[in-house]
């Protein structure tokens, strides 16, 4: 990636990211009464912090095709909440056992593990109530699409899902094909939701939305191919989190299985066929590709 397209995607991140942050914050309100714990809980996880790649692909691929930003703003600002309250449950003790969260205790460190649990609960459910409103966009298909495809990527079958092979695979060994499931399950699924949402916020229907979703299934996996190098080789400071992580809890990572060079060689891979997934858009799918760089060359 150039120095002039780092720097390209770097504004255009900052620029999405500000906008998101203040979209969530405007569908978060305070309010009064006891459960006002709840909604501070609920913005604790979901404010002030965070890369928001998933948000940002939601906007740009919206862009890409045309459709309203302000409509894709609140679609980036769900798929935020969803992930959001992945993780504050993925931190919980009878998880990942994680005490720091983007630099910063962990949600049920910072409140309790009852309300770390009723805000991930409540995060979830905003984020399908958001979809489904209308000024998500005012056909009523498209809203349902937007919720059904968010329900089957953040579920059982998706990033749910994935989450149980992670724990049952806990000082097993897995072998690789088994580690490629579960990350495109636990990280990729959600991923490629985010990009599918902007063609789905756009009626779009045609091969270009298949394209998305290829582009967002590899960008999905380069991603977390590219975090279990950083879990075994950045530190807490850079990371935000605890590093070394799955090497403790017996994981198998892309990492153990590969070796950091193998890993970093995937990575890459992936990456060049998410880019090369985006060949048919041309000059306005630049930010997407350089996105695909950007996954696997960040430091945290």
């Amino acid at each position: 990636m150039s120095a002039t397209t780092s720097t390209s995607l770097k504004e255009a991140l900052a620029h999405a990211c500000t906008d998101i942050e203040a979209t969530i914050d405007a569908l978060l309100p305070m309010v009064p009464g006891d459960e006002s714990i709840l909604l501070e809980a609920m913005r604790y996880a979901a404010l002030g912090g965070g890369k928001r790649l998933r948000g940002f692909l939601a906007v740009e691929v919206a862009s890409l095709f045309g459709a309203d930003r302000k409509a894709a703003l609140r679609v980036a600002a769900s798929v935020e909440l969803l992930h959001a309250y992945s993780l504050v449950h993925d931190d919980l003790p009878s998880m990942d056992d994680d005490d720091l969260r983007r630099g910063r205790p962990s949600t049920h460190r910072q409140f309790d593990e009852a309300i770390a649990i009723l805000a991930g609960d409540a995060l979830q459910t905003r984020a399908f109530e958001i979809l489904l409103e209308d000024e998500t966009s005012s056909d009523a298909t498209i809203r349902s699409n937007l919720a059904l495809a968010l329900a089957r990527a953040s579920g059982a079958a998706g990033m749910v899902g994935g989450q149980v092979i992670d724990i049952r695979g806990e000082g097993r060994a897995l072998p690789l094909d088994e580690v490629r499931r579960l990350h495109a399950l636990k990280t990729g699924a959600l991923i490629r939701y985010a990009a599918e949402s902007g063609a789905i916020l756009a009626g779009v229907t045609d091969d270009r939305r298949d394209a998305i979703v290829a582009y967002g299934q590899n960008l999905g996996t380069a991603f977390q191919v590219a975090d279990d190098v950083l879990d075994t080789t950045a530190s807490a400071e850079e990371l935000g989190k605890t590093a070394g992580k799955d090497e403790a809890s017996g994981k198998s990572t892309y990492v153990s299985l590969l070796g950091i060079d193998g890993a970093r060689a995937e990575a890459r891979r992936l990456s060049d066929q998410a880019r090369e997934a985006l060949s048919s858009f041309g000059a306005q799918a630049a930010a997407l590709r350089a996105l695909a760089d950007y996954v696997v060359e960040r430091r945290n």
